[in-house]
């Protein structure tokens, strides 16, 4: 059986992870994706452990619908799914581009129908006209609910009982501009859950802040599926970030993903470097700073149990062990542990006055200090036995 396949039996223990970074990714401002490096990301995916990649939008190219087709003939073990607007040339266009799914999207909030002079019979009578008609293309046809979380309650429950109806496989609920907040998710989730049997999936942006925590908090709301993407990159800014997810869903020891976390960071570094979008120092999970340490009380503890100040290890995503520095605010015990991995055994009164010297030393340069500069502020101590204060 098929991972594909497999998503009706498996959706209750395991979350079905739906990857993003191809297509509502490459549509942040001034990203593009060269087609090497979406092959390349493709597999990189496919290897992560993703169960579903949202490959692209065939009707924006030529060249865009060339290298879906090149990415469908790798035989990736997932379920490759193409975008459509609900429109009918669109998914003609992603059926000659060979992937098993299609994902047709609908305006549903009241702004997004007057913005196409539409109404709600317009989405009714689209939605049984094309995705039938889909179906006959694709082995999986799922509906988007664009601007969901703006919509009306009574709009919300009439997409899902016409999406059923058309015999489409799953629903998505998109909070297109980033407005939802846990608690609203979960009210809606459990909402719409009574309007029918499809499965839903979530799609988070993050104009709030709050992408990641919506996409979880829809799984426990119920949702069988989430779509995600590569360090949050999107529109804007951006969507639920798979690293984020994939941790979170680990550490809370309530869902399975087949996600290899290990594979994490590697993943990341490869789309930052593809998007021209540097991974910021405190990004949670990939940052730098994710794993760095100051402050001589957690550095103090951590030396002790390496979990004292980190919810999980940095070996469980990709990274190299956790990094001391060393500045201002560190303590005598992270600076006994710098000197002594670099083959310097200083008392406790030396570490004692070595820290004065380096405290001050980083107040004055507005930074913690490098290897160099502490290895030479030990040897003016010890050159000059200086007696501090």
């Amino acid at each position: 059986m098929t991972k594909a396949n497999k998503q009706n039996k498996d959706q209750d223990a395991n979350p079905w992870i739906i990857d993003t970074t191809l297509r509502d990714g490459e549509q942040a401002p001034g990203v593009v994706f060269s087609p090497a490096e979406k092959m390349r990301i493709a597999r990189m995916l496919s290897e992560t452990g993703i169960d579903e990649l949202e490959i692209g939008y065939p009707a924006i190219s030529d060249e865009e619908r060339q290298v879906i087709r090149a990415i469908s003939r790798l035989g990736l073990p997932l379920r490759l799914t193409s975008w459509a607007r609900a429109v009918w040339q669109d998914i003609e266009h992603a059926a000659a581009c060979g992937t098993e799914a299609v994902h047709i999207s609908f305006p549903l909030s009241g702004l997004y129908l007057e913005l196409m002079g539409q109404n709600y019979q317009w989405v009714q009578e689209q939605m049984h006209d094309l995705v039938p008609r889909a179906k006959r293309l694709f082995s999986y046809v799922s509906v988007g609910a664009q601007d969901a979380t703006r919509a009306e309650t009574k709009l919300l429950r009439a997409f899902f009982h016409d999406a059923a109806a058309s015999g489409a496989d799953r629903v998505r609920i998109a909070d297109t501009v980033g407005v939802a907040t846990p608690g609203s998710i979960m009210a809606m989730i459990g909402t719409i859950r009574t309007s029918g049997h499809l499965p839903i999936e979530f799609h988070a942006h993050n104009d709030l802040g709050m992408a990641t925590a919506n996409a979880f908090t829809a799984l426990e709301a119920g949702c069988a599926a989430v779509s995600v993407s590569v360090t949050g990159l999107g529109e804007r800014a951006g969507n639920a970030a798979l690293e984020e997810l994939a941790i979170a869903l680990e550490l809370s020891g309530r869902f399975r993903t087949r996600i290899d976390n290990s594979r994490l960071a590697g993943l990341c570094e490869t789309v930052s470097r593809a998007s021209g979008r540097p991974i910021q120092e405190q990004k949670p999970v990939v940052g730098k700073s994710a794993f760095q340490h100051e402050s001589g009380i957690h550095c103090a503890a951590l030396l002790k149990h390496p979990l004292s100040y980190q919810p999980f290890l940095p070996e469980q995503v990709g990274r190299t062990n956790s990094e001391m520095v060393i500045g201002k605010h560190s303590g005598s015990a992270a600076i006994h542990h710098f000197y002594s991995t670099h083959g310097i055994n200083i008392s406790k009164e030396e570490s004692a006055k070595l820290l004065q010297v380096v405290r001050k030393t980083s107040g004055r340069k507005k930074r913690a200090l490098t290897e160099q500069e502490l290895k030479t502020i030990y040897r003016s101590y010890h050159e000059t036995k200086i007696t501090l204060p």
